[in-house]
């Protein structure tokens, strides 16, 4: 086996998924061959890996996280990065993948108790990522402290006591109370979970760090634990995906640019980080538009993203009235895009007739476009190289969707996929479907998509500004952390 280490959080969303890229990319660049882990995740952000021995080109879904950390690692993801990946569908249930395929859904308490069955999985997708590797870095979910949860974990200290990985602890310092959160967590975990952190580490720090010399001081008394660094503000992390969607709770709108994408906040928005290439250009401005908030009326283009639940997010979409904003905005020469549940909601009727999305089995669409959708029980998952017909450009991303939509509109296709058309465009050319996640990251389309917006000079390297940002935030782990003393204690 590979050695390796676990880093674990005092909470959600301390910053583990960068560090663990960084960590990742820093390793790498010390000439190690090195792997991501993380053996459960709760994310609606899903990527396509491969799945070993599967000749039939699909794929299986993971985290994007781990996709990220993949790239870090100059190695191609595959399921075994992320064995068990819950979507959530509802407030108290979700759909849980085992090792890249559909396994069923679950309510949160029924999840607890399957929990217990989905270790073998974990513990087998252990055992294949490690196989020709120097070193695993593997990724905890919430916190080791919910120790209401412990007698099942499979996430942090359930998996960390049975595969023997020492863990290292972050703490967030950015959102307060760094000192309770690590002292906190020490005084309530058993004996067995608290040998296996060998040290710490402080997150998202912002000025001078002499001036938490004394907290280190403290942590140090309370815990005995040793420090391996403070973290600064990684501001190269802005320019990586982002897998939780907590974080568009944060998003702000920044300065005014020469074109204003609207981007409506579903309540299950799924592979949001299709915005990500747009956000990268200098002269587009992307404002996530929460619950409760109009579209704004100055947006050029609306890009409506994935759902998990398109049928519910649907109906959400018009209690917010963004249906109205939406209308508003076509009258006025606006242009839209549907991402995958996106495209589904443009169309004029969705149906659910199995009900795989909920009780509700047929929900009125948006209209902009004349297609309807049916879902059906088999999902479509997998890798693509398609064409952009309007550009008669290259495209690369992913499928990751459930139905089959139908319509005069798809006569005008938005792409060709394997020799299949795929989308469906209006008559104006002004609103645009299709069920392709990552289209804006072919920078050649991009580029030609914002100069039909009228936007000048698009087409940055985008998956060039990703390795970059990674670079960046492995050179900061490095300055900040004693990352030889980390990478020493892997085993």
């Amino acid at each position: 086996m590979a050695k390796a280490i676990m880093l674990q959080g005092t909470g959600s969303d301390v910053g583990k998924t960068v560090l663990v890229a960084g960590l990742c990319r820093a390793a790498r660049n010390r000439g190690l061959k090195v792997r991501p882990f993380k053996p459960q995740n709760m994310s609606n952000n899903a990527a396509v890996a491969d799945i070993p021995g599967n000749n039939n080109h699909g794929g299986g879904e993971i985290g994007r996280a781990q996709w990220l950390q993949a790239i870090a690692c100059g190695v191609a993801p595959s399921v075994h990065m992320n064995p068990v990946l819950l979507k959530p569908q509802t407030d108290v249930g979700a759909q849980v993948i085992v090792q890249g395929k559909m396994f069923g859904e679950a309510r949160a308490r029924d999840y607890q108790a399957l929990k217990g069955r989905l270790m073998d999985a974990v513990l087998d997708s252990w055992g294949k990522v490690g196989e020709g590797a120097d070193l695993v870095i593997v990724e905890g979910a919430g916190s080791p402290a919910e120790i209401n949860l412990r007698s099942r974990d499979i996430a942090n200290m359930g998996f960390a006591t049975r595969a023997d990985v020492p863990v290292v602890l972050v703490g967030d310092i950015d959102r307060g109370g760094v000192i309770a959160s690590v002292a906190g967590t020490h005084l309530i975990l058993p004996e067995e979970d608290r040998r296996m952190i060998v040290g710490y580490l402080i997150n998202k720090f912002r000025g001078d760090v002499s001036l938490f010399d004394d907290g280190l001081k403290a942590i140090e008394k309370f815990t005995g634990w040793r420090c391996f660094g403070v973290v600064p503000w990684l501001k190269a992390a802005a320019r990586l995906p982002s897998e939780d969607s907590v974080v568009l709770e944060r998003l702000a709108s920044g300065e005014a640019r020469a074109l204003k994408v609207a981007v409506p906040v579903l309540g299950r928005i799924a592979n949001f980080d299709d915005l990500d290439p747009l956000k990268a250009e200098p002269q587009v401005e992307v404002v996530f538009v929460p619950p409760g908030k109009k579209l704004p009326a100055d947006a050029g283009l609306v890009v409506i993203p994935g759902s998990k639940s398109t049928i519910g997010d649907l109906l959400k979409f018009r209690e917010n009235g963004w249906d109205r904003d939406l209308a508003a905005h076509r009258k006025r020469g606006g242009h839209v895009v549907g991402i995958c549940g996106g495209f589904q909601m443009l169309g004029r009727t969705v149906r659910d007739p199995d009900g795989i999305e909920g009780s509700v089995i047929e929900a009125e669409g948006l209209g902009l476009l004349d297609i309807e959708t049916t879902m059906e029980p088999e999902k479509t998952v997998r890798n693509v190289s398609a064409r952009s017909v309007p550009f008669d450009l290259p495209l690369e991303g992913y499928e990751i969707h459930l139905g089959r939509t139908t319509g005069p509109d798809t006569v005008r296709p938005s792409a060709i996929i394997n020799g299949i058309e795929d989308g469906a465009i209006s008559a104006d050319g002004k609103v645009i479907g299709t069920y392709m996640h990552g289209l804006f990251g072919a920078d050649a389309f991009r580029g030609k998509f914002l100069e039909s917006l009228g936007i000048k000079g698009g087409g940055i390297d985008y998956r060039a500004e990703v390795e970059r940002a990674l670079d960046e935030v492995a050179a900061e782990l490095e300055n900040h952390l004693d990352c030889d003393a980390i990478f020493a204690l892997a085993r």
